[in-house]
């Protein structure tokens, strides 16, 4: 394996695994080139996906600015998940992030879950929105917006940081 192929995978991660179809146990619900959503082992609501990318990043407090359009494509994907299993109140929908060290698996992963009133008690500390532990894909797209620019963007240090 190429070394850069070997920084994008692990080979202890479940996670990766299920994104090389590589576990027989998971049923791959939805996939593509970048992409793969599966049920959640332990759901916390009747309808509980997890979308996860193929490449290993380790939790969304890895990301940066430019994995904006990684997490709209993460996002799409597990709405249409819900849409295909009949699920069309996006009222009734919780996307999120579990935030470190309040994650199961050191893989990036995005909960879907359907629907929120049904969401069981004993699980509602878990995805409670704008918390500790668990972060909406909305709140996350404004954190990583606030990120600095990839690494060659130069700017005007007072500019990039509202000082003139």
């Amino acid at each position: 394996m190429a070394s850069d192929e070997s920084e994008k995978y692990d080979e202890t991660c479940i996670f990766c695994l299920i994104a090389k179809n590589q576990d027989k146990e998971t049923e791959v619900i939805k996939q593509n080139e970048e992409l793969v959503c599966f049920r959640d082992i332990c759901p916390a609501a009747p309808h509980h996906y997890l979308v996860i990318p193929r490449e290993h990043i380790h939790s969304c407090r890895s990301l940066s600015r430019e994995h904006i359009h990684l997490v709209e494509r993460m996002t799409s994907m597990g709405t249409a998940v819900l849409k295909e299993q009949g699920i069309t109140n996006m009222e009734e929908v919780r996307l999120g992030f579990h935030q470190p060290p309040f994650i199961s698996v050191g893989h990036l992963h995005l909960h879907v879950l359907a629907p929120v009133r049904k969401i069981s008690t004993c699980f509602e500390y878990k995805f409670t929105p704008e918390t500790d532990s668990f972060v909406t894909v909305e709140s996350l797209r404004k954190k990583l917006l606030k990120t600095a620019p990839p690494a060659g963007i130069r700017c005007n240090f007072g500019k990039c940081f509202g000082l003139s």
